[in-house]
């Protein structure tokens, strides 16, 4: 396969084409940002765990039934997936309280929710990717309802895999972001699945192992992320 030139550079990650019409490779970069890009650094050895993790992850979501954009992993940081037209819906769901969902509501940070939860952001850097309900997103023709009826099936059946798969590591799934796309008429995963886009806590000390280490100046962020990865065992 032959990569061709870069089409697009995020804040984690940088997109090439390919020789192959429905495929591009994804390479994950060391670059950390938090509060809509106003705080920037850098996270050693970020790239290769979210690179591995997310590839990790996606092919047993795969094994579940969850269709993913992932096809081939080429090295640390570099990966092989679908060419996706992402739909511009940032999907977290929550199963515990924590951020900007205590912020809002004013609930204490580690509260455990009655029932998890799903909020959708308009994905748009210059408005700050504001929430928005279905209804914004009809009216703005982000998606159609059968396609946000899918996304919101999908993000929870997401949900159950990875909170089982993490209690085997002794990690808790505290809340994530999931980003879907659409391939030729199927709507799939695509993004990553990593400390930069979930909460995850240690099971018994409720140790932070994610990027809020980084966003609230917390210390040990590279060791984190590392631990989560050493837990993977990948």
């Amino acid at each position: 396969m032959a990569v061709k030139e870069m089409i697009y550079e995020g804040k984690a990650k940088k997109v090439f084409a390919t020789d192959q019409a429905d495929e591009v490779l994804v390479s994950y970069k060391d670059d950390a940002t938090a509060f809509n890009g106003e705080k920037k650094g850098t996270i050693v050895g970020k790239g290769v765990v979210n690179n591995r993790m997310s590839n990790h992850l996606m092919q047993m979501l795969e094994e579940k039934g969850i269709p993913t954009h992932y096809i081939k992993e080429l090295s640390e940081r570099d990966t092989i997936v679908k060419k996706v037209e992402i739909v511009p819906l940032e999907v977290i769901i929550r199963n515990k309280a924590c951020g900007s969902f205590s912020k809002r509501y004013g609930v204490a940070e580690g509260t455990e929710l009655k029932q998890p939860t799903i909020e959708f952001s308009y994905k748009n850097d210059d408005l700050g990717d504001p929430l928005i309900n279905t209804y914004h997103a009809l009216a703005l023709d982000l998606a159609s309802e059968a396609e946000i009826a899918e996304i919101e099936r999908l993000a929870f059946a997401v949900n159950d895999a990875l909170i089982a798969y993490f209690e085997t590591i002794d990690i808790e799934l505290v809340d994530f972001k999931l980003e879907f796309g659409r391939y030729h008429d199927t709507i799939v995963l695509a993004d990553e699945i990593s400390p930069d886009t979930c909460r995850l806590w240690d099971i018994h000390t409720h140790a932070r192992l994610d990027k809020d280490r980084f966003r609230r100046d917390m210390g040990d962020v590279e060791e984190a992320y590392l631990e989560v990865y050493k837990r993977l065992g990948i």
